[in-house]
């Protein structure tokens, strides 16, 4: 297609990703709070309902609740006191514009690192209404996922304006927008890692001594180790950041009771269930059925087949 007609059909991708998000989950925007974790978060949190106050400010990144330091989370929430009260359909209309947000940038950022418009249009359309996103959009406990999911792919849009032309400002957008979504849910720390497989493919830096692929610097020649070392290297900043939030996020919830005790479930029952509890996930993506809130532990029982 013509450069013309290839914008026609992007700009109609990007209205009808976000026009058909919006029709599905709009009425949630009907829904009350809930009593599980809403009234920790808003309803009934103090700091929160007293909006972007310094006081709720300062308490946000000092502070632990809820078993979690997330401040940006906090400050998300108190921003929606400061302007809705406790309307609880508009805190839900937040948590539904955050996805649409994430999900034209995720068709923007798969777009612009593959080239495949329709192919990056389908993982976005998956994205938006797989049944598994419910929980994140629907729950306004569950700010923290769609915002950190909107650095997440902020930081993926800043690492792509980084490879393309390095420059030191652009690897500290990259970073403080990485650094955001740590604040926002710690569940960012597999990121770097992410960056690595994206330099990787569809980058293409391995084979092109670091730059990027059709950029004036990309020279096609065989993986070096000198290059992987460069790219693990430029990396560190991020992985050290992980680091740090893995360390307080364990912390916080130590301090807090969310980490169980070692004596309740025996370190062998652990290994073991942790196959268990990745592959059931990959399951309920590819056949999402008996989805449900909170999934029970096991206690001390794991099925031979769930092992196997």
């Amino acid at each position: 297609m013509d450069k013309r007609s290839g914008r026609y059909w992007v700009f109609c991708i990007y209205l009808v990703l976000g026009l058909t998000t919006l029709s599905v989950f709009w009425r949630v925007c009907n829904y009350g709070f809930v009593n599980y974790d809403d009234d920790f978060y808003v309803a009934h949190n103090p700091q929160v309902i007293a909006g972007m106050t310094r006081e709720s400010i300062v308490w946000a990144f000092t502070r632990s609740h809820s078993s979690n330091w997330h401040p940006l989370t906090w400050l998300s929430h108190m921003l929606d006191c400061q302007l809705f009260g406790l309307n609880a359909g508009r805190h839900h209309l937040t948590n539904v514009l955050l996805h649409i947000i994430n999900t034209l940038l995720l068709f923007g950022v798969l777009k612009k690192m593959t080239g495949a418009v329709w192919r990056s249009a389908f993982v976005a359309a998956v994205f938006a209404l797989h049944p598994l996103h419910v929980e994140s959009v629907a729950w306004i406990s569950e700010r923290k996922d769609v915002l950190s999911s909107l650095f997440w792919m902020l930081t993926m849009m800043a690492y792509l304006g980084y490879v393309k032309r390095p420059t030191t400002t652009r690897y500290l957008l990259t970073l403080l927008s990485f650094a955001a979504g740590l604040m926002a849910k710690p569940m960012l720390v597999t990121l770097p890692f992410v960056l690595l497989l994206l330099d990787y493919w569809p980058l293409g830096r391995f084979q092109l001594g670091g730059a990027v692929k059709d950029s004036p610097d990309s020279v096609k020649s065989p993986v070096r180790w000198q290059v992987i070392r460069r790219l693990v290297w430029e990396k560190i900043p991020f992985f050290a950041l992980s680091v740090i939030s893995s360390v307080v996020t364990f912390l916080v919830q130590q301090n807090t009771g969310a980490v169980v005790a070692r004596e309740a479930f025996p370190l062998i029952f652990r290994i073991v269930n942790t196959p268990v509890f990745y592959l059931t996930y990959v399951a309920k993506m590819i056949w999402p059925s008996r989805l449900a809130v909170f999934y029970p532990h096991p206690a001390d029982v794991i099925l031979i087949w769930q092992v196997i």
